[in-house]
């Protein structure tokens, strides 16, 4: 049984969409005489092989689409390009191609086809074919030909001012070409430069395989080097390491752990600091004196220096003067049994001292002749802190009150302030009495305006003030350093302890706070400089040292490390200005030399007259 599949039906062709075009017809023309050509293999079978017809070429239609192929009835333009190289070569093109010129361009042989169907080879071909196209002979004079016309282009000369350098003639015939440059940050360009170099690098040895043995050897014995290394080793640059801000934080802080003890100066930078270079300060005291049985406590202030230059220091329940121009030392007293001394300070002039006890008294004596000249009671605390304000001797409480007493009346307390929850360790007037600042154990610095209110009593009873002006609780810590500026009465400096670490700068007129200084460790005290723009500052552990800043870049001028074997709790400032004393719980008050004592400007004499002579002013 016979299998018949099945064809697929017919589709009529659509002429709307594929419109029969000259080119598409030109085809199917083609196509049919193609078919019509038989082939000498194949035969139709029971079918005898017909005669084919000759080919009519000029009764095909001409393509009008086709630019490459003339119409029949339009003759081409010769072909000049042949012509001319055949009358070069003497090679017939016509002759052997069999051209007209009925056609825009000549054809290839190969594709000349004859009416029967086959190859046209004519005479030239067979020429061609044996003897190529071009002798040798042609070739030779066609190549002196491109070598005679040649001209090479005219050199350019150049001209040079007398500023530049001579140029040789072949540089300056032939510029240079400018050195390609190659990214070093792409690394699947390569770098010439640094391969060269290290194939350089590579034969710089003492063996070499082209010297003499005995040449080499000499070598190895004047120099002293190896044979088989290489005297000059490239190596790549290390890779930059990873910036961390926390660690360079970290770093900063350990610094000073890390250096030795002594003294390290510094330069300042010059934004308004009169201290334009780096100065050194002695990392060793001028004095050292003993003070045994100095309390170490923090919240103390055990120590004064008056204007008649002489320095009272508290020595458990004794209190000592000793007077600077000669080193005697005066046994100034003792506080009652059960009681020790926990702060003294100076009177403005000089001539009294007030010493502030554990049980909430205060004395006064007298510096010149060392007698007790009263008592005030009242304080239910120890007294950490004292001030004078001319008549007014203001005392900081241990329950954080701060009384007004004046020492010229019997009823001494003329005033209360109550502004702090802690104790009031940090107490300093300023200069003019106009503010007074305090600072407390509850991390609290108060600015009290004198001005305000009236300072004496009413009815028997005395004023009490629970507002201060400004209060500003920036501190993390305990605020015992407190100093005013004395070339700048409206700055306040504050320090705080060990959990804070930080000097504060405040305007006192506005409560600003100008700038802050992180340091490495708590602020036992604080000190402006009387005569330069600097700020002076004593720390506790880890340091135990003396630090110089600049004001008011606050950069560091100076530093005394290890000033103490223990923390530097108290220092104050002489009356020169030039000379700064510290205690510690070492037991020890040593004297440092921080500052110069400027010279005094003298003045020029005004003239009493110009130009004249006997006090007769002269015209000319």
């Amino acid at each position: 049984m016979s299998y018949d599949p099945k064809t697929p039906s017919k589709r009529s062709r659509n002429e709307t969409r594929t419109p029969l075009t000259p080119s598409l017809t030109y085809g199917m023309n083609s196509l049919s005489l193609a078919g019509s050509i038989p082939s000498p293999n194949k035969a139709r079978r029971g079918k005898a092989a017909q005669k084919p017809k000759p080919i009519d070429m000029k009764a095909r239609v001409a393509d009008t689409t086709n630019p490459f192929i003339a119409q029949p009835d339009i003759p081409a333009k010769a072909n000049t390009f042949s012509k001319s190289l055949s009358k070069s070569t003497n090679y017939d093109f016509k002759a052997a191609l069999d051209l007209g010129g009925t056609r825009s361009r000549p054809g290839s042989p190969v594709k000349k086809l004859s009416e029967s169907g086959g190859f046209v080879v004519t005479e030239a071909l067979r020429r061609e074919a044996s003897g190529g196209l071009l002798s040798r002979r042609d070739a030779q004079s066609q190549f002196d030909i491109l070598k005679n016309d040649y001209t090479p282009p005219p050199r350019v000369k150049m001209t040079r001012s007398k500023s530049q350098p001579a140029i040789g003639k072949r540089a300056q015939a032939y510029a240079r070409e400018p050195e390609k440059t190659v990214d070093p940050t792409d690394r699947f360009i390569t770098n010439r430069a640094e391969q060269d170099l290290c194939a350089t690098l590579e034969l710089m040895h003492l063996s070499v395989k082209s010297a003499s043995p005995s040449h080499t050897a000499r070598l190895v014995e004047a120099t002293g080097l190896p044979v088989n290394k290489r005297v000059l080793a490239f190596h790549e640059a290390p890779p930059m390491a990873g910036v961390d801000p926390l660690l360079a934080e970290q770093r900063e802080h350990v610094k000073p752990l890390l250096r030795g003890p002594g003294i390290i100066g510094l330069t300042t930078s010059s934004g308004g600091s009169s201290a334009s270079k780096t100065r050194k300060i002695s990392n060793q005291p001028e004095r050292v004196l003993d003070a045994p049985g100095m309390v170490d406590d923090f919240y103390l202030n055990l120590i004064s220096w008056s204007s008649l230059n002489l320095v009272a220091v508290a020595l458990g329940e004794s209190t000592y003067t000793w007077r600077a121009d000669t080193g005697s030392v005066t046994h100034l007293g003792d506080v009652p049994e059960g009681t020790y001394v926990s702060a003294v300070d100076f009177s403005q002039d000089g001539g009294f001292l007030a010493v502030g006890t554990g049980t909430g008294i205060v004395e006064l004596w007298d510096a010149e002749s060392g007698t007790k000249m009263r008592s005030m009671v009242g304080h239910q605390a120890q007294i950490a802190s004292l001030s004078w304000n001319g008549h007014i001797l203001s005392s900081g409480c241990g329950d954080g009150s701060i009384w007004h007493h004046d020492v010229r009346i019997a009823r001494h307390k003329v005033m209360e302030l109550l502004g702090h929850h802690g104790e009031v360790c940090g107490l300093k007037w300023r200069s003019d009495g106009e503010y007074l600042g305090s600072g407390g154990n509850d991390n609290v610095v108060n600015i009290w305006d004198a001005r305000l209110g009236e300072s004496i009593t009413e009815n028997d009873e005395v004023e009490v003030r629970n507002q201060a002006k400004f209060s500003k609780r920036n501190h993390t810590a305990a605020v015992k350093a407190i100093a005013w500026c004395p070339w700048q009465p409206n700055l306040l400096a504050t320090g705080g302890g060990t959990n804070d670490a930080t000097v504060h700068i405040w305007n006192c007129n506005t409560g600003a706070r100008l700038h802050s200084l992180k340091t490495p460790s708590q602020v036992t005290s604080l000190h402006f400089a009387p005569h330069k723009k600097e700020i002076l500052t004593t720390h506790g552990f880890p340091n135990n040292s003396i630090m110089v800043h600049a004001y008011p870049s606050l950069t560091r001028v100076a530093e005394i490390r290890e000033a103490h074997d223990s923390r530097v709790l108290f220092s104050c400032v002489g009356p020169a200005g030039d000379l700064v004393l510290t205690g510690a719980g070492d037991e020890n008050l040593k004297f440092w030399r921080i500052w110069d004592v400027p010279k005094p400007v003298k003045k020029k004499e005004k003239s009493g007259s110009m130009g004249s002579r006997d006090g007769v002013m002269a015209i000319r």
